[in-house]
């Protein structure tokens, strides 16, 4: 009982934490993401011939409802959690008669919760610039979930070897953003030289990308089932590390 109160309450908190700044952390990507529309859909892809019998637009839209999704949830758990550390907040949660994995599954949850609402809120904007296709429901909701969860474990992660807000801010610009974009968002592999596909290949979000591009279109450059292993594996590897990190209580505190 006390477990589950403990992370009920986490989960709350957070999620209320990210709707009451509906601001600063939904409609930013609402807006971003009209912009990639408008630019490289309809600026940039009117002049691009369709990609295996879709539109441009049509082809990018589930690597951008996908960036979203990847972003909010890493975001949302690497900055709650790093907070909660830099004011010292941690430690009464901590000491309280909670464990270690039911702290992190709330920070996961709520991290899980705000990248699938910001990513069907940027659904339903790409509905506005062109025509939603899903093929397979089961695959869409899976692959978005298990995203979720990848990178808010790996938002964790970022918070738990962070020793000041610039760390934070490290890991997105400089590691996340060039594995998103150069992840297949904008274009199929084939596009690509043999050495760069084969490059391509080692980025995780690859697969992330192509297995929604899957769900929706039924285009994809690599095996679905792949795709999803390797998500569900990192997935399983982040939270055993992070869990490791959590009994670490020299490494959460910040002197």
């Amino acid at each position: 009982m006390v477990q589950w109160i403990a992370f009920k309450t986490i989960v709350r908190r957070e999620f209320f934490r990210f709707i009451r700044l509906w601001v600063q952390t939904i409609l930013p990507s609402m807006i971003t993401i009209s912009l990639y529309f408008i630019i490289f859909g309809n600026l940039i892809g009117s002049q691009i011939n369709h990609i295996q019998g879709y539109t441009y637009m049509e082809y990018i839209t589930p690597g951008l409802i996908m960036l979203a999704v990847i972003n909010n949830s890493y975001a949302n758990v690497s900055g709650s959690f790093f907070s909660l550390r830099f004011q010292g907040c941690i430690d009464e949660l901590l000491i309280a008669p909670v464990k270690n994995w039911v702290i992190m599954a709330g920070f996961v949850l709520a991290g899980i919760i705000r990248g699938m609402t910001v990513g069907l809120a940027v659904s339903a904007i790409a509905s506005f610039y062109t025509t939603l296709h899903i093929q397979s429901y089961t695959l869409f909701i899976s692959i978005l979930f298990l995203t979720a969860t990848m990178c808010s474990l790996a938002g964790l992660l970022n918070a738990l070897y962070a020793r000041r807000f610039d760390d934070i801010a490290f890991v997105p610009t400089f590691v996340l953003t060039p594995l998103i974009y150069l992840g297949g968002v904008f274009y199929p592999l084939k596009l690509l030289s043999p050495f760069w596909q084969k490059l391509s290949l080692m980025n995780p979000i690859l697969y992330i990308v192509n297995a929604f591009r899957y769900s929706m279109l039924g285009l994809t450059d690599v095996t679905i089932l792949i795709a999803l292993i390797i998500v569900a594996v990192t997935a399983v590897g982040l939270w055993i590390c992070n869990l490791r990190l959590l009994n670490d209580r020299e490494r959460i505190t910040i002197v």
